[in-house]
Formats: C-alpha cells, sequence, structure tokens
C-alpha cells in the first residue's frame, strides 16, 4: 500500500531542478515575476501556461522561453506543495475536530453513529458502516451503517478471512478495491455478494479498529461507483479508526463503570435494607425474649410484630382461617401467603393452636418471614405455658361436672358458689354436649385407629380449651368428653352441636361427632338435670353414628320422629310444629284446607284421583293444593323419610285435635 511520505522526502518534479544560479537570484529574475502573481491569486493550473504562451508570441528568445518553462515548473511545484499541504492541514483540523467530538460522547451507540458519519464525511463517500468482532461468534457483525438503503446489507456478518472486511479484520491491515464484485484478491461468499450488490456498491475501502494488538472491528468507506481511493485517503481513515478504536473503548469501559457503579449502588442498597432488616429482626427477637420472660400475653406477641412488620397482625383460631393455608403452613412449617396475607401456623405435640396472620403483605422479605415464624414459635410456648396453667384449672372445672353429673344430692348453693370460682355462671340456660372423636371404637363411625390415651388426652385438651373460651365446663367421661356450655339468647342446642364438632374437628383434624341436649334452664338450682341431659346428648351421638352422620353435631330436634324417642322431654307438640307448622299455619291465615286435604292424600295411598272422590273435589284441585303443599314443605316432602315423618305428625296433630275436643266438651 502507498503511504504519504513527508514534504522533505518529496522527489523532485522532473525538469525543475535548480540551475547552478544560487536561489537568491531568481528573486530578481524578471522571468518568475509573472508566476509569483499567479501563486499569490491563487490561480488554476491552467492559467500557469499563459506567461509562457505570451513570450512566444511575441518572439522572446530561446533563452528567455527556457526561464519561463523553468519559472513554471517551479511555480507549479510550489502550488502542488501549498495544496497538499493546506489539504492536509484541512484533513487534519476536521480529524482534530472528529476526536474532539469522540471524546465529548458518553454513550456507544451515539459514538459509533458518530464514528461513521464522520468517515463519510472525511472521504466524502456515498456510504460509510462499521462492523464489530463477536468473540462468540468468530466473526463480525454490520453495527452502523450511514447512506446504506439495504436491510440485508445492513443485517450481514463477515466470517474471519471473507470478503474485503472480513481479510481487514483476519489480517489487521487496510484493503481497498476499485471494484469489489470483480475483485478476485478476496474470498467471495453468496451471502456477502448478494449484500453488497444489494446495497450496490462498487469501491469499498475497510481499515482496521486496532485496540493494542487486538481488531475489535473494521471501519468501511465505499461508493456506489468505481474510485481510486489515494494514499492520503486511505491513512487519513486508517488515523480516523484510530481515534474510533480508542473512542469505542473509553465509551465501553464508561458503560462497564456505570454498570459497575449501579450495580455497587444496588448492592449498597441491598445492604442498608438487610442492616435494617437485621436490626429489626434482631429488635423483634430481643422482645420476643423479654415478653416470654416477663410472662406477656398472645397478644403483647401479636402488637410487638405488627409494629416490628409494619402490618396489621392478629391471632387466629384454627377454624377462623382456610383450611388450605393452615396445611400448606403445617407441612412446610414456615410462614406461607394467601393473597395479601401471611399464615404461620401455631403449633405444638401434633396439635394446631392457631395461627398468626399478618395481612396487606402481598409479598413478604425472608428475614421478615423468619420473625413472623419465630413469633409464631414464641406464641406456642406461650400457649402451652398458659395451657398448663389452665390444665390445672380445667382439672378443677371438670371436677365440678363430674359432681354435676354423678352428686345430684350436692348443696345447690355450693356448686354455684365453686362454679363463681372458675367464671362459671350455672344460674342461666345451659346445654350439654357429648363428644367424641370419630374411629372404629365407636360403632357405625371410621376413622384410623389411634391409642385411647392420646385421644382422650387430645380431645379432653381440645375440649377444655373450647369450654373456657365459652365460659364452660368440660370433663373426660365414657371415652369421651362431655361439655356444659351456656346457651346465648337466640341460640339453640342443634347450633351449638354442629358449632362445637367443627371446632373441635378443626382442632384434631380428626372427624368428631357431638350430640347435644335440649337446654337446660338452671344447672345449679336441680344437678340431677345435667345427668339426664348428659344421657340424651349420648343417645343422639350415637344415633348420628348409627345413621352413618360420624363427624357431625346434632340434637334431638335434628331427627325427626325420632328425636321423640331420643328426647327425654318428648316434645310432641315441637315435632308436629317443625313438620307441619307451615301448612298449618298456612290454613290459619287463609281458610284453606292444606292440611285435611295432605292427610286425605296419605290415607287413600297417595292417589290424587281417589283423594278428590274422598274430599268430593275436582282432581285439578286436588293437584293445586299439594302443589302449595310442596311450596311450603319442600320439594322432597314426598320421599319416604319425609312422608313418614309428616304421616306421623298428622296422626299426632289429629290426635291432638280430637284431645282437646273432648277436654271442652
Amino acid at each position: 500500500m502507498p503511504v504519504t511520505m513527508p514534504d522533505h522526502q518529496q522527489p523532485p518534479v522532473p525538469g525543475s531542478e535548480p540551475g547552478p544560479a544560487p536561489a537568491a537570484a531568481c528573486a530578481d529574475d524578471p522571468a518568475e515575476a509573472p508566476f509569483l502573481d499567479l501563486l499569490a491569486g491563487g490561480a488554476a493550473a491552467e492559467e500557469y501556461e499563459r506567461p509562457l504562451l505570451s513570450a512566444r508570441a511575441e518572439g522572446a528568445s530561446a533563452g528567455r522561453l527556457a526561464a519561463l518553462e523553468r519559472a513554471r515548473l517551479l511555480a507549479l511545484r510550489v502550488r502542488t506543495e501549498l495544496e497538499d499541504r493546506r489539504r492536509r492541514e484541512a484533513e487534519l483540523s476536521a480529524l482534530y475536530a472528529t476526536a474532539h467530538d469522540l471524546a465529548g460522547l458518553r454513550d456507544l451507540d451515539a459514538v459509533l453513529r458518530a464514528i461513521v458519519r464522520r468517515a463519510r464525511s472525511l472521504l466524502g463517500t456515498e456510504v460509510a458502516y462499521l462492523t464489530l468482532h463477536d468473540p462468540a461468534a468468530g466473526d463480525t457483525w454490520m453495527r452502523v451503517t450511514d447512506g446504506s438503503v439495504s436491510a440485508r446489507f445492513q443485517q450481514l456478518r463477515l466470517g474471519m478471512g471473507e470478503g474485503l472486511g472480513g481479510l481487514v479484520a483476519q489480517t489487521a491491515r487496510p484493503y481497498v478495491t476499485d471494484n469489489y464484485l470483480h475483485d478476485e484478491r478476496f474470498r467471495h461468499t453468496r451471502t456477502i455478494d448478494s449484500g453488497v450488490r444489494d446495497e450496490g456498491l462498487v469501491a469499498i475501502l475497510g481499515v482496521p479498529l486496532l485496540l493494542g494488538s487486538g481488531v475489535i472491528g473494521v471501519l468501511f468507506a465505499a461508493d456506489r461507483r468505481e474510485r481510486v481511493f489515494e494514499p492520503g485517503q486511505i491513512a487519513l481513515l486508517a488515523a480516523h479508526a484510530a481515534h474510533a478504536a480508542v473512542a469505542i473503548d473509553t465509551a465501553n469501559l464508561l458503560a462497564e463503570t456505570r454498570k459497575t457503579l449501579t450495580e455497587l449502588a444496588t448492592a449498597n442498597e441491598i445492604i442498608r435494607d438487610r442492616s435494617a432488616v437485621i436490626e429489626r429482626a434482631s429488635g423483634i427477637h430481643d422482645r420476643l425474649t423479654e415478653l416470654v420472660l416477663r410472662g406477656g400475653g398472645v397478644q403483647d406477641v401479636v402488637r410487638a410484630v405488627a409494629e416490628v412488620l409494619d402490618g396489621a397482625v392478629e391471632f387466629a383460631e384454627p377454624g377462623q382461617l382456610p383450611a388450605a393455608a393452615l396445611d400448606r403452613s403445617r407441612a412446610g412449617g414456615r410462614a406461607v401467603p394467601d393473597g395479601d396475607t401471611w399464615v404461620a401456623v401455631v403449633r405444638a405435640g401434633g396439635e394446631d393452636l392457631g395461627a398468626l396472620v399478618l395481612r396487606g403483605h402481598p409479598a413478604l422479605d425472608p428475614v421478615d418471614q423468619r420473625t413472623l415464624e419465630r413469633a409464631a414459635m414464641v406464641t406456642s410456648l406461650l400457649l402451652l405455658a398458659r395451657r398448663t396453667a389452665g390444665e390445672a384449672e380445667q382439672r378443677v372445672r371438670g371436677e365440678l361436672l363430674d359432681d354435676l353429673l354423678d352428686a345430684a344430692a350436692r348443696d345447690p348453693r355450693l356448686l354455684g358458689e365453686r362454679a363463681a370460682r372458675v367464671g362459671a355462671d350455672l344460674d342461666v340456660p345451659h346445654v350439654v354436649l357429648a363428644a367424641r372423636m370419630a374411629g372404629p371404637r365407636i360403632p357405625g363411625c371410621d376413622g384410623p385407629p389411634r391409642p385411647d390415651g392420646t385421644d382422650r388426652r387430645r380431645l379432653w385438651s381440645a375440649a377444655c380449651h373450647l369450654a373456657a373460651t365459652r365460659h364452660g365446663l368440660a370433663a373426660v367421661r365414657d371415652g369421651g368428653a362431655v361439655l356444659l356450655l351456656p346457651l346465648a339468647p337466640g341460640d339453640d342446642p342443634a347450633h351449638t352441636a354442629r358449632e362445637v364438632a367443627a371446632r373441635l374437628g378443626s382442632a384434631l383434624h380428626v372427624p368428631v361427632t357431638v350430640g347435644a341436649s335440649a337446654p337446660v334452664p338452671s344447672p345449679a338450682a336441680r344437678p340431677a338435670a345435667v345427668a339426664e341431659a348428659y344421657a340424651e346428648a349420648r343417645r343422639c351421638r350415637e344415633a348420628l353414628c348409627a345413621l352413618g352422620r360420624a363427624g357431625q353435631g346434632a340434637a334431638a330436634a335434628d331427627f325427626g320422629f325420632l328425636g321423640l324417642l331420643l328426647s327425654d322431654t318428648r316434645d310432641v307438640d315441637g315435632f308436629v310444629h317443625r313438620t307441619l307448622g307451615a301448612v298449618a299455619d298456612y290454613d290459619a291465615r287463609r281458610g284453606t284446607e292444606l292440611v285435611r286435604t295432605l292427610a286425605a292424600y296419605f290415607a287413600c295411598g297417595m292417589s290424587p284421583a281417589r283423594t278428590k272422590d274422598a274430599l268430593h273435589v275436582h282432581v285439578n284441585t286436588v293437584a293445586q293444593r299439594l302443589e302449595r303443599v310442596g311450596r311450603l314443605l319442600g320439594p322432597d316432602w314426598q320421599s319416604p323419610a319425609r312422608a313418614l315423618e309428616i304421616q306421623l305428625a298428622l296422626r299426632l296433630h289429629q290426635l291432638a285435635a280430637a284431645v282437646a275436643g273432648d277436654t271442652e266438651e
């Protein structure tokens, strides 16, 4: 490749060698005067022929013409050197401005665009582009173009040694061609040639982007016509590429520095956050330890955790939470999310005592999650300590209930005083409940076998806890548990039985069958009524198992006419009203004969045709009345079980009406 040489090494112009006269004589020789004027005026090269032509036209001597010719050649040489100097000054000025502009850019994409745009401007080409080395793929890929119109060309990849650019990248030397597609010095590929042809490029100059001894890319200048790139232009683009490589490296270093600084800032932020979290965790640990040492309660733990985790925290009983969340927390022994709520089970000895619930936190930091779990462990310790103390109290409660069941002749006044000491009020209505875990030891019940001692301890513990929360009494009896609970106004034994079965089953994770008695108005005034109520509750519990309803809760009223057999009160009127009350009330309000129609319908074998003859009405009337009965009693009123209850209620209703009629007579 030709290289531009320094001015003092430029070869002389042929025929312009100085003569033997000293250089100072030239300044006084009139032959140089017209050419000096032309040099000073910056005339074109053609203008330098005119002084010689004028002298010939005037008939100047041969010596004069030779002197003028020598002066013309010297002037042209000076003019060429001056133009070269001006051109190099302009190139150097442009190169300096380019370096200055590149030094002011910080973004890599902006640097690359500026490099390509300036390369096109410096060489005055139609297209300029830049490829970068891809170490992973072992080739170079088109990164930035300026003046390009072909999408295929803009997506080219050049393997090492392929095409002009691949050869530049491989050899780290500039290469130039005045017609690329016809130049056999390069290894042509179909992909590269198609891209070059699609862009319409002909003359291409490529110089390496050198960084140290490595090539990081190639800078190109190209035209869509044949063109010879002069050595000075090659040197200019190479110098521009040198500045460009430094600018690219600087931009990359700045980008890496910014990335590193961002990562460091993020790491510092994480460290600060972690430090704050650790301090909070240490603080909650100290506070929880202090709570345990000074005998704090569950609500003290709840308040402390709420303050540290900045959320709403509460302690929930097992039956107050979704079973799925409790199961996941229990299985993993961790706090688990449930929507925007976190649940940490409070568990001890294989029994769920409840859970700590944190609300309003869709996501939770691992340290905060561990804090919630640690608080759940502390809560379980507090509950166990409270239970230990409570068990002693519950033994006293159990002994009081045992006395109510076994010693009917005890002094009611003494029983009332003992009840008051444990926070129970035996002067209000109570219900007696008989509970037992569903298992193969109970006839008619199913469930996994368990050691009797384990069953009784767990059931007694859960029953005592439930009784304490309801201001009642609990005791172990007959392989199960018996509870004496106050009835709230408007509550009924059947509802209480179902609630107790659900609460105990949730706490023990096995079905618990519960039978309830009729209300006992005042256990302290009549202790014997408690034993009678317990016998009724046991009959209801055993009836549930016999009917395949183990794990449920019920009172005598839930068994229909069977309740008359299970109940000590034999509430016939209540049974009739529960079964036929809706129909009888409708007759009383509307003056209809639905009860009479219902009795005739069953008496006629449930035949509408025979019923209309017995009542002396149209069959449509019978159908309309029976449709009204169905709406009042429910769609299953003609099922065998319901039909049997309705017929028994009708007989008892008729009997009660007949007895009332005889009494009035």
